[in-house]
């Protein structure tokens, strides 16, 4: 069986289409069973941030797990699965879990080194876990890439500075402006990326922070942290009209700020520039809102484009990095292959002591022999069986967790009806 990533991000896709394959954080336990119920899948995470979604699976037959994973991303996006093909990356084994290692490191993400994905890889995997498609390949593995990921954070300088989307979100909106030092800023969201962005524009000196949630409680409770006001979701359009930064980042399947809307507050403005900064994915805000008169409308690309000046000064730790990943990739490697050729060696050695002690009390009970004797053919039989069972030991060793290995663990079983 193989590990197969299959996914798209920032980099490989349009985000119009990235947009479309997210996998909203209530529709995920669905998605999880429906991923995981295909013919050749089987064990499955999905992980679905705002700058990438990636179907984790342990695959019977790769060519054929690679076209039910697309089609099931076709399926979710409602597009043809040719027009997926493009955009989709593909990593198998070995590559497989470089990729996910690097993930967690945050060697793959928009801000090079941002924590957030860490958290992100072990919630998909506590999700897929509660859903049951995660087993025991895909649990070794997820629980790797999350120590991978503190111990590049710990032993490297990657996520020195700027190390989060959320920061950085600000940061772009303070570089757009010149300053957030006696700005209004409005928040909408209230989960683990707008949280950041709202400690972010706190330590920013604005005049005022706003937070508008579906969950009063939790705008609330946000508010009160940094000296805010919370505000219902329904006094959204009056707000628009003061502030001057909109950040938002919810996990709202459809726009909450249309084109329509944003309009008719421009007009009240009377003149006044509004700048929005949408890092939802699927987006907040409508992409034609940007061209309206006074709207500064900044989303993912923009992000992206101004994430790229701040990776030259943490581009020395990704060699660093690399290397931490490719040691803890080749050590999943060795903790695999003893995991999983473990039970068929034990198996192999039991049935063969099984015989050994059968032929030899059949030997005993025949011949009259001395304790001496007895002794010599015990350890005479011990090591023959030893000897033969040496080289097909190590060869199912060595084959573990590839294509061969599992055709020589198949004929194993076979040949010893094991």
């Amino acid at each position: 069986m193989s590990i197969v990533v299959l996914g798209l991000n920032h980099r490989s896709a349009p985000i119009e289409l990235l947009e479309q394959c997210t996998v909203a954080p209530e529709d995920l336990p669905k998605q999880l069973g429906e991923l995981a119920s295909r013919e050749h899948v089987s064990e499955a995470v999905l992980i679905s941030t705002c700058n990438r979604t990636e179907a984790y699976v342990v695959a019977e037959k790769f060519h054929a797990a690679y076209a039910e994973i697309r089609d099931f991303f076709a399926t979710a996006a409602f597009v043809a699965p040719e027009e997926l093909t493009d955009f989709l990356y593909v990593h198998h084994d070995d590559d497989a879990v470089r990729h996910l290692f690097g993930v967690a490191s945050g060697l793959d993400s928009v801000v090079l080194g941002e924590g957030e994905i860490l958290g992100q890889t072990k919630t998909a995997w506590q999700n897929a876990r509660v859903e049951g498609t995660a087993g025991p390949v895909l649990n070794l593995l997820f629980r790797h890439a999350v120590e991978v990921g503190k111990r590049a954070r710990t032993e490297t300088s990657i996520s020195r500075h700027t190390a989060s989307v959320s920061h950085a979100a600000v940061e772009m909106a303070e570089e757009t402006l010149g300053s957030l030092t006696d700005r209004s800023v409005l928040v909408v969201g209230a989960g683990e990326m707008a949280e950041g962005m709202v400690v972010a524009v706190a330590g920013a000196g604005p005049r005022d922070v706003l937070i508008a949630n579906r969950t009063a409680e939790r705008a609330e409770s946000l508010a009160g942290r940094v000296g805010g006001r919370s505000l219902p979701l329904d006094e959204l359009a009056d707000a628009l009209c003061e502030v001057d930064v909109l950040l938002t980042c919810t996990g709202a399947t459809s726009v909450i700020v249309d084109h329509a809307s944003v309009g008719d507050v421009i007009q009240r403005r009377a003149g006044r520039p509004l700048l929005i900064v949408d890092i939802a994915m699927p987006r907040d805000v409508d992409p034609a809102v940007a061209r309206l008169d006074g709207v500064t409308l900044l989303d993912m690309d923009d992000l992206s484009n101004f994430a790229a000046g701040g990776r030259a000064e943490r581009s020395l730790e990704v060699d660093r990095v690399n290397s931490i990943v490719s040691e803890e990739a080749s050590r999943f490697g060795d903790v695999r292959s003893a995991r999983e050729m473990a039970p068929l060696i034990a198996s192999l050695r039991g049935t063969a002591e099984s015989l050994r002690l059968t032929e030899l009390d059949r030997l005993l009970g025949s011949h009259q022999l001395s304790p001496e004797q007895r002794a010599v053919v015990q350890q005479f039989s011990k090591g023959l069986v030893a000897k033969l069972l040496h080289n097909p030991t190590i060869a199912l060793k060595d084959a573990a967790g590839t294509a061969k290995g599992d055709r020589l663990a198949d004929s194993v079983r076979d040949l010893f009806d094991l």
